[in-house]
């Protein structure tokens, strides 16, 4: 059993080019400021991981997990590395280090996730990006490689299912407001009128096909960390702290699948399935099974992967709250808002929040850890003791899904 002592995230409303930061500046802010919010001094880890996609395309640095060495001289020495996999890189970062906890050969991981996103035009950033596709095989005519993607899957519902564009908007207004309690999040000062959840082309302009600005993920620049440990390790760190062991969370379950990077290969191949992406069902309910939870009832909480609603709609009947096609059920009965059935992000998700990629599954972790600590302050779910978490990269091509709980 892994155990999530605590951590830290960053304002994602933060320019840090325009406050000269790199991403050595960013990385030793985020690891001093996780130290501290969870009384742990260097010397106190065993080994680090970091996880970023694109921070050679945007910032031209590679090799991240060298950064600790400039944090402290006690991580000097200390085994290290960076993981990618596109938005999915947090998770599996996470999912390596709990690896090398429960394998034995160390106690305590440092787990950061980090990218810097808003020194590029957006064109440039989209182009970026665009490197968890297929390069040189798909979406070749899109100016936004992303939006067309994620518009070509809302596409797909409303040929299988049919699909109406305010449920869309709905998830939207629903994360921006998340958004707005949440101290860190890089929208909780936007201001909106009664257009800006509608298809209206000048207070919600269209990026590609179906998918407008207030459907998409925030560009991002952002950092966060947690901290993971042992039983051995974490009973100490509870004894020395007074605090009981089991108020502690734990990483109860996990699941992790990849499947072809080809968009239209996905969903030919699911033309026949309940589920336009069963390889994000199968990981869903892996973390479920590993975890022990035999119902979504027993769940109190998601942080989804919503960098488009399009997205977020998928999620929905995926994680089991409504069936195949029926995910506007959930948005239009209330469930998926915060005193609903499973509220959805109630951090704000990766629309209200905002989206540092390579950041965002570490993020998820955090806020788990937060809602099940009773620590999300004004956007605390209550009495929330369990929270799964779904992040994925690319177009589904790599799926993690966390269960965090007490």
């Amino acid at each position: 059993m892994v155990y999530i002592l605590g951590g830290w995230q960053s304002d994602f409303s933060q320019n840090w080019a325009r406050r000269q930061m790199d991403f050595a500046d960013a990385f030793a802010e985020a690891v001093g400021e996780g130290l501290a919010a969870v009384d742990l001094e260097p010397k106190d880890i065993d080994t680090g991981h970091v996880g970023n996609f694109v921070g050679d395309l945007f910032a031209g640095q590679g090799l991240l997990g060298g950064f600790f060495g400039l944090v402290h001289p006690d991580f000097d020495g200390m085994p290290t590395a960076r993981h990618e996999a596109a938005c999915a890189s947090g998770s599996v970062a996470i999912l390596a280090a709990t690896a090398e906890i429960e394998a034995g050969r160390y106690d305590t991981a440092c787990v950061v996730g980090i990218e810097m996103m808003r020194n590029v035009s957006g064109q440039t950033a989209a182009e970026n990006l665009g490197a968890a596709a297929w390069a040189g095989h798909e979406f070749q005519d899109a100016t936004y490689l992303w939006p067309r993607a994620f518009s070509d899957l809302g596409e797909e519902y409303g040929r299988r299912y049919g699909l109406k564009y305010e449920h869309l908007m709905r998830i939207a207004e629903i994360n921006f407001a998340n958004g707005r309690r949440n101290p860190n999040a890089q929208t909780r000062q936007w201001t909106f009128n009664d257009k800006s959840f509608t298809a209206d082309d000048e207070a919600n302009p269209v990026i590609e096909g179906m998918i407008r600005k207030n459907d998409c993920g925030q560009v991002t620049d952002g950092s966060a960390v947690i901290f993971l440990a042992s039983e051995k390790a974490a009973k100490t760190y509870a004894d020395r702290r007074g605090i009981a062991l089991e108020s502690l969370p734990r990483i109860k379950g996990w699941g992790h699948t990849s499947a072809p990077i080809s968009y239209e290969r996905k969903v030919r191949a699911s033309r026949d399935e309940p589920y336009i992406f069963p390889r994000v069902k199968q990981a869903i309910d892996a973390a479920r099974s590993r975890a022990g939870v035999a119902d979504i009832s027993e769940l109190d909480a998601v942080e989804t992967h919503d960098c488009f609603t399009t997205t977020e709609y998928m999620a929905i009947e995926h994680l089991g709250l409504t069936a195949p096609g029926e995910a506007w059920k959930a948005v239009e009965d209330g469930s998926i808002e915060i005193g609903g059935r499973l509220p959805i992000n109630p951090s704000g998700g990766l629309i209200g929040l905002g989206h540092p990629v390579g950041a965002t599954g570490v993020r998820m972790a955090l806020d788990a850890f937060k809602q099940v600590t009773g620590r999300a302050g004004d956007y605390q779910v209550e009495g929330a003791k369990t929270v799964q978490t779904l992040n994925i990269g690319g177009s589904t091509t790599t799926t993690v899904s966390l269960v965090v709980g007490v």
